[in-house]
């Protein structure tokens, strides 16, 4: 198969969980024998040196200006056999209306945040996405499951609606026998309705257990914060560094937003990282997370610090580092990228709406 990506970003992970799941999903789908392209709009803050990525080995990766210049790229969308944009691509709308003017094969919408993307539809602010075009797509890939793609079908009239969870590649991800820096760690941009459960779960109980040791890492936080003394702060960790800072947490926390909260079934590509790690995690509380690990097992939930401390008090190792190993079998056994990349093929390949039958977009 010849597939052609339009996505957010491929060469920078700064700022974004999009470039790490494409280049583990991505690099699967090319070991099974497909070619790929993927095209990358050039924006300054995605480029120097917060390109870790400018030659993948997996991939033809061409960089673009802007709409006007990706006419000299029709032969390469209209040869190929299916064609993915992604979310958060700029000037999406209008860019998927080229493609599907272009395109001779399949097309498909990859939404790596579709509560958010709902969301901005139903408040009129998506940049990215309009109504008119899912019906347009011959599938709807969605990082988030469960009711959330029945809704796509019935409300927005996706001929194809899918789950496509984010995932993992096992030969970048695995436990490390790191020592342990943090009893508690975090990994994440910031973002307005994470911050309130990033407080609860993690800044109260370091405020009330200062003599642990706590990390955030990840861009954009605002400089308005009180950071507690035993906090420690990371402006970004690459990909290729997250094993090793998982490795080093005894526990680590998952922060979900708001949107996905609400719709449930929307693990993170975090999740799953640190799960390949083997490194315990402590997550917040959301319909169908129960779908991926098992509560209490390889797992733990919880609501407030007062369920937090508990946890990083534990002093059985050995019982601390069954919780991590139970996560990492879990997601072995369904979220490598190698899986990811099997469920693409089948959906590109078999399913959902032919092109001769595409609802035209207005």
């Amino acid at each position: 198969m010849r597939l052609v990506v339009f996505g957010l970003s491929l060469s920078s992970s700064w700022g974004n969980g999009h470039a790490t799941t494409y280049r583990s999903l991505l690099k699967a789908f090319a070991a099974r024998g497909h070619d790929i392209v993927f095209f990358e709009r050039n924006v300054p803050w995605y480029s120097g040196q917060a390109r870790d990525l400018a030659d993948p080995s997996f991939c033809r990766l061409v960089f673009y200006e802007d709409l006007q210049d990706l006419d000299r790229h029709q032969a390469d969308v209209a040869a190929a056999d299916a064609v993915m944009v992604g979310s958060y691509v700029p000037d999406g709308i209008a860019l998927g209306a080229w493609v599907r003017e272009v395109a001779q094969g399949t097309t498909a919408f990859y939404d790596i945040d579709t509560p958010v993307t709902l969301a901005a539809l139903e408040n009129g602010t998506c940049a990215y996405l309009d109504a008119a075009s899912i019906p347009a797509y011959d599938h709807y890939m969605s990082f988030t499951g469960g009711p959330i793609l029945d809704h796509l079908r019935d409300h927005y009239g996706s001929p194809d609606p899918r789950a496509l969870y984010c995932c993992v590649d096992p030969n970048h991800y695995g436990p490390r026998a790191e020592p342990k820096r943090w009893d508690l760690s975090y990994l994440g941009t910031y973002s307005d309705d994470r911050q309130p459960v990033l407080e609860r779960l993690l800044l109260d109980p370091a405020r009330r257990a200062p003599y642990l040791r706590f990390v955030v890492a990840g861009p954009q936080y605002p400089a308005t914060i009180d950071w507690p003394a035993n906090v420690e702060r990371f402006e970004h960790v690459g990909p290729q560094d997250h094993a090793e800072f998982y490795g080093a947490s005894r526990f680590t926390l998952n922060v979900t937003r708001d949107q996905m909260v609400k719709w449930g079934y929307s693990p993170s590509v975090r999740l799953f990282e640190a799960a390949a790690c083997a490194t315990p995690i402590i997550s917040d509380i959301w319909p169908g997370i129960e779908t991926v690990f098992t509560p209490g097992e390889s797992i733990i939930l919880a609501a407030s610090g007062d369920d937090v401390l508990p946890v990083l008090a534990m002093d059985d190792d050995a019982a601390r580092q069954a919780i991590g190993t139970s996560a990492r079998v879990e997601i072995l056994a369904r979220h490598t990228a190698a899986a990811r990349a099997a469920e693409l093929d089948a959906i590109l390949q078999h399913g959902g709406a032919s092109p001769s039958t595409r609802v035209a977009s207005t």
